[in-house]
């Protein structure tokens, strides 16, 4: 592939610009794309029905699932042609069987509904990929691309159901009075064999219409591909690179002369210095003006003011008819001042109005959405206010454990650590309680009835004290593996809880 021999100018484009080339370059050949695909498309459709002439659906299904086969052709075509090798249709029928071989199955399976099917199939037949290589090409490509070949495939299938109709439409305007004066419900629902001509007739004219819009639809998912591959190969650059190799290759014979010109000769000195020392040429040399400072400084300014170091560009706005005839005069413009402060006082008022309208608008939306959504807005308050726990009543128990404070003794540790030889399953759950009763008292944590441990130690986080909830953490799940799995906590562990819990609640809620 020459990139130089390309029919078409090689720059990036936006997308839809793109499709509109493939529209351009689909036209420009459409003779043999048309008459390639006719060729191919319409034997293979009257071979279908007359197989299945009984059943004119099965044929027209059997005909549109192999649309992806048809495809390969314009696209070979199109890839030939577009390096000037424009294949006659014969010649694009021959060698159709062996772009046919790449990927037959997948083309017909999972990838019959691919919704990026014309800007892929170029992948798969030009590039010769498949498997995670074709993946990752398709994942390049489509970084920026997928969208537009999407909505490709999604707009060309209504314009081919649009055509397909319009014609459904101009074969009924056709037919015979006689013939539409017959029709029943049973034959417009197919019930009976009568006119199963007309039905394979109507999937002919669908067979017509992609004759003349797939060659376009694959002509415009090519485009893409090969302004997606533009962008990311930088062939335009390339094609810069190459023009400018070809013009210094023109020039090199001159390049060649100059330097034997400058080239030492037989006396030690270059032609070129010699010629320099000639009498007329230092004359002449001696003879030209030379700029002073001023004039120099004069002509820096000159090339100043011109592109491309400064671009002056002309705006047109609006203005009021005697601008031009007071731009440069003063009082014009204290009178235009004038005349705009009357104007804003005058519009006062106005501004007034509105803003009370706008009020007023507000107000009455409010009260609408409130009166239209009261059952919902009651229900919903009541809901809340269940559930909202009454302010200043903490809950009495929690997990089955009571909280009161006369439910506990004056110093929980202490009592907690003479009962651990003996009843480790009252002396934790004495330090749990504990702990829960100071928490609603002395942190006025809110806590629920409802509440789990887990919930508990949640709202804990709230209060910010790591200590706290690392010694509630350690204590909750103590008390849950003696009251649920039964495993008693370990003797050690006595001092060091008893100790905790003295510095972080002191000696108790009665003490």
């Amino acid at each position: 592939m020459r990139l130089s021999d390309a029919s078409l100018a090689i720059r990036p484009r936006p997308p839809w610009e793109a499709c509109d080339l493939g529209v351009l370059l689909a036209r420009r050949h459409a003779g043999v794309l048309m008459a390639s695909w006719a060729a191919l498309t319409l034997p293979l459709y009257g071979l279908l029905t007359l197989v299945l002439w009984d059943q004119p659906s099965l044929a027209f299904l059997l005909f549109w699932w192999l649309k992806p086969l048809y495809e390969r052709l314009p696209l070979f075509i199109l890839s030939r042609a577009l390096f000037g090798e424009v294949p006659g249709v014969r010649q694009s029928l021959r060698a159709l069987p062996g772009e046919l071989k790449a990927q037959l199955l997948p083309s017909l399976l999972w990838r019959r509904f691919s919704p990026v099917r014309s800007f892929a199939l170029p992948v798969q037949q030009l590039e010769k990929l498949s498997g995670q290589a074709r993946r990752e090409r398709l994942a390049l490509l489509l970084q920026r691309d997928g969208a537009p070949a999407s909505w490709l495939t999604i707009v060309g299938m209504h314009l081919e159901m649009a055509l397909w109709l319009g014609l459904l439409g101009l074969l009924y305007l056709m037919l015979p009075a006689q013939v539409e004066l017959a029709w029943s419900w049973q034959d417009l629902l197919g019930l009976t064999s009568d006119w199963l001509w007309i039905e394979h007739l109507s999937n002919l004219l669908y067979v017509l219409v992609l004759i003349v819009w797939e060659p376009v639809y694959v002509a415009c998912g090519f485009s893409l591909y090969l302004n997606r591959r533009t962008q990311l190969e930088a062939w335009d650059i390339e094609l810069s690179f190459r023009r400018l190799r070809d013009r210094l290759a023109a020039a090199l014979p001159i390049l060649l002369a100059s330097l034997c010109l400058l080239l030492p000769g037989p006396g030690g000195t270059g032609l070129l210095q010699a010629a320099e020392s000639e009498p007329p040429f230092a004359t002449e040399s001696a003879a030209a003006p030379a700029f002073s400072r001023a004039q120099a400084r004069e002509r820096i300014g000159e090339l100043l003011q011109q592109p491309p170091f400064q671009n002056r560009e002309t705006v047109t706005r609006w203005r009021l008819e005697s601008a031009a005839e007071d731009e440069h005069d003063g009082s014009g413009l204290l009178e235009r001042l004038g005349r705009l402060h009357r104007l804003w006082q005058s519009l006062d008022g106005v501004a007034l109005a509105l803003e009370v309208l706008l009020w007023t608008g507000l107000l009455l939306s409010v009260g609408w959405l409130l009166w239209r959504y009261r059952a919902w807005l009651q229900a919903f308050g009541l809901r809340r206010r269940a559930q909202a726990p009454a302010a200043g009543r903490p809950p009495a128990q929690l997990f089955g454990l009571e909280l009161a404070p006369e439910s506990l003794p004056a110093d929980p540790a202490a009592e907690a650590a003479r009962l651990w030889d003996s009843d480790p399953r009252a002396a934790l759950g004495l330090l749990y309680r504990g702990m829960l009763s100071e928490l609603l008292r002395q942190r006025r944590v809110v806590l629920r009835a409802s509440d789990t441990e887990g919930e508990v130690l949640r709202r804990l986080e709230q209060l910010r004290e790591p200590d706290l909830q690392a010694f509630a953490g350690r204590l909750t799940t103590l008390w849950q593996n003696l009251a649920y799995g039964h495993r008693a906590p370990p003797t050690a562990l006595r001092e060091p809880l008893c100790s905790e819990w003295t510095r972080l609640f002191g000696r108790g809620v009665q003490a």
